[in-house]
């Protein structure tokens, strides 16, 4: 076989893939607004498909719309080494958020094809449907059904604000695909992506090296009070619902400090019902976000924050509700592919920590069946899911070349007994 440790791939044919599939959605401020299974998002995805066809890729589409593209390998009876991301952003989403991992391993596959290079094991890039979750929830939908956490008729009548189902939507763009969800088996998936966050480049650090991603658990609330005449009603015999909820907000803050520095805790809505200038509010509703890399962690602030509520409630004479809605465990990746990421970046020599990551994404999704790993790339002040996100061409050729060499180690690694 050729020796492939010095192979790296075109970094300026990347950096122009990348500003070429923007046009698909770009926005006046220099973004992309390419929900899932928009018309935008058909574009984009055709585009895959030609690229990939022209790269000698054989592309499948499944019943959730997700694109498959093999690259066949020496021994095809090897379960295929995958990588990709996603191609669909949020409504004021950026250039590089599931893009770069989609596209880096589009250029991995041209890089091989360049240097004329066999892999041992197939390698597979995939586009998954919907990881942003904007038009249709669940985020992540493709790859959690993929792993058996929906079923497709669930996902297929799942619909957007405007009634329109994920299976219409697909019929509409065209992907709405035969090979059934699931069918598809991998050895192993690595998913390139943005840090989104602000660590790598605050430790001028090229490469992260993802170990898991934390957990999550998302709650929706209510605060009930007694809705009342502003202008008549004393301040001892109010029942204000707001006020009730702004100690609930500073309790969060409060509670996720105390169990820093990894514990994140958001509340990302809050609704008056029936708002009006002169009512002292008698119903807030709101949601929270709790996230840490350990199960414990989410355990102890979901109880100190229920004993918080009651203590609200009490004082306050509220009734509070808090419901679980949904609950993600921390998600551990596999030893041995974290360590080739990280024995990739070494051999490569660029500087690296490892981390975990605080977004969710396919992979998260993807390592209930199949070893799997992450390689995170710095990005500009760690924006993301903003117009205004920004990574280095330096930075997304660096992060592709690990991609790179670890599909080569993982795809050529002698096979097991057993």
């Amino acid at each position: 076989m050729s020796t492939t440790h010095n192979l790296r791939v075109d970094g300026a044919r990347l950096w122009s893939t990348i500003m070429e599939t923007a046009r698909f959605g770009a926005t006046p401020a220099g973004g992309i607004n390419r929900l899932t299974l928009s018309q935008e998002d058909g574009q984009v995805r055709d585009w895959f498909r030609d690229a990939c066809e022209a790269a000698g890729l054989e592309v499948r589409v499944d019943a959730l719309g997700t694109q498959f593209a093999l690259r066949r390998g020496r021994d095809m009876t090897r379960l295929p080494v995958a990588c990709g991301s996603h191609l669909d952003t949020q409504p004021t989403g950026g250039k590089f958020d599931g893009i770069l991992g989609t596209l880096a391993g589009l250029e991995v596959m041209r890089a091989l094809n360049d240097a004329g290079i066999e892999t041992e094991a197939p390698l597979l890039l995939v586009n998954w449907t919907n990881e942003e979750g904007s038009r249709y929830a669940p985020a992540m939908m493709a790859s959690a059904a993929y792993a058996g956490e929906f079923t497709v008729e669930d996902i297929h009548s799942r619909r957007d604000a405007a009634g329109i189902a994920v299976k219409q939507a697909l019929e509409a763009i065209g992907y709405l695909g035969d090979e059934p969800v699931g069918e598809r088996r991998i050895g192993a998936f690595v998913e390139l992506h943005i840090e989104q966050g602000p660590i790598l480049e605050a430790e001028a650090t090229t490469i992260g090296v993802v170990e898991g991603g934390q957990g999550i658990a998302w709650f929706d609330g209510v605060v009930t009070g007694f809705e009342s005449h502003a202008g008549t009603t004393p301040m001892p015999r109010r029942r204000d619902a707001l006020n009730g909820f702004a100690e609930i907000a500073l309790a969060v803050e409060r509670i996720a400090h105390a169990h820093g520095p990894t514990a994140v805790a958001t509340i990302g809505e809050a609704v008056i019902g029936a708002p009006s200038r002169n009512v002292i509010p008698g119903r807030i509703r709101f949601t929270l976000d709790v996230r840490d890399p350990k199960a414990e962690t989410l355990d102890a602030v979901e109880s100190e924050l229920r004993a918080e509520l009651d203590a609200i409630a009490g004082r306050r004479k509220l009734t509070i509700e808090l419901t679980r809605i949904w609950r993600k465990e921390p998600v551990p990746f596999d030893a041995g592919v974290v360590g080739a990421v990280e024995a990739a970046t070494r051999g490569l020599g660029f500087s690296h920590r490892r981390m975990v990551s605080g977004a969710g994404h396919d992979a998260c999704n993807i390592a209930a069946l199949a070893p799997t790993a992450m390689i995170f790339v710095p990005c500009r002040d760690g924006i993301s899911h903003n117009e205004a996100e920004s990574a280095t061409q330096g930075d997304c050729t660096a992060g592709a070349d690990v991609l790179l060499q670890t599909l080569l180690t993982l795809a050529n690694a002698p096979v097991r007994a057993g």
